[in-house]
């Protein structure tokens, strides 16, 4: 049985562990704010990409269009961008990405397919090298960045583009966490290359006549497209994790007040018990007397 002064230093411990978690809490609902407003702000622009896009890839469904929007004609090698984040103590958000990664390239190891992996964000690096050590190309280390801006994943998309133009990959999926609202973060695969498309307008939608043709458009925009994708993910990703650590801390506290409460009265008995019990023998030796 642990003596009073050690369940006065676990008590002590554990109320300097909650100071810490409450203090990281506050923290992190400080950055979710700004990381929140920054995806909603980016949100209308990327789905307006989108549309446009889709709109100039139904128009230029001939066979003719860039090698970005019909890909390499194979599907033999695919190439995993996971995208984590930098730190910890944020619950399963980090390891569900991952999760997602790893069943998408056992599927596809099952399949026969080459599977090669760029991490970024080095908390996915760790996890994934422990099982698909040789087929991570590159981690692509953001500790250094402090704010999500469109020049942070354009090396990023120009990194993936470079490595399709050169052959080393047919199809390019994009793994991260989409944010839904701070205690719900959702996991997604988004296909880059060939790219995922929604559905086309409507006839009763308006049409738009393109100049020049949707072709040469198309072969400007795809490569902005593509990153405006991945700019998107990783601000997502962010409002997704301070959301996430937000939760995280927020249970750690509350877990962290119970166990006070929970060593305090195991103090306050055994204390009480030492007190009885030195009565007692203090009673037993005056009778004895």
């Amino acid at each position: 049985m642990p003596s009073l002064k050690d369940l006065r230093n676990r008590i002590a411990s554990v109320k300097s562990t909650q100071k810490i978690t409450k203090a990281m809490q506050m923290v992190a609902v400080s950055k979710l704010r700004r990381a929140q407003s920054a995806v909603e702000a980016a949100r209308p622009y990327a789905e307006r990409v989108e549309a446009v896009l889709t709109n100039l890839a139904s128009a230029s469904q001939d066979g003719q269009g860039p090698r970005l929007l019909a890909g390499s004609g194979s599907s033999q090698t695919h190439l995993l961008v996971v995208c984590t984040g930098e730190r910890g103590l944020c619950g399963a958000f980090n390891t569900a990405i991952v999760r997602l990664a790893r069943d998408k390239a056992a599927a596809l190891a099952a399949e026969g397919k080459t599977v090669k992996i760029i991490c970024v964000g080095k908390k996915g690096y760790d996890q994934l090298r422990r099982t698909h050590e040789k087929q991570i190309l590159e981690l692509i280390d953001l500790r250094a960045v402090r704010t999500i801006t469109y020049e942070t994943a354009k090396p990023i998309a120009e990194k993936v583009i470079a490595l399709f133009d050169s052959g080393e990959f047919d199809v390019c999926t994009l793994f991260y966490s989409r944010f839904r609202s701070v205690i719900s973060q959702i996991p997604t695969a988004q296909q880059l290359i060939p790219p995922e498309l929604g559905e086309t307008q409507t006839e009763k939608e308006i049409s738009y006549d393109y100049e020049p043709d949707e072709a040469e458009i198309l072969t400007q925009l795809l490569p902005q497209a593509l990153t405006v994708r991945v700019y998107r993910a990783l601000l997502e990703n962010a409002a997704s994790f301070f959301g996430a650590q937000m939760s995280a801390m927020d249970n750690a506290t509350r877990n962290a007040g119970d166990m006070v409460t929970k060593y305090t009265l195991r103090y306050n008995r055994t204390r009480q018990a030492m007190i009885t019990k030195e009565l007692i023998e203090i009673i037993s030796g005056a009778e004895a007397l």
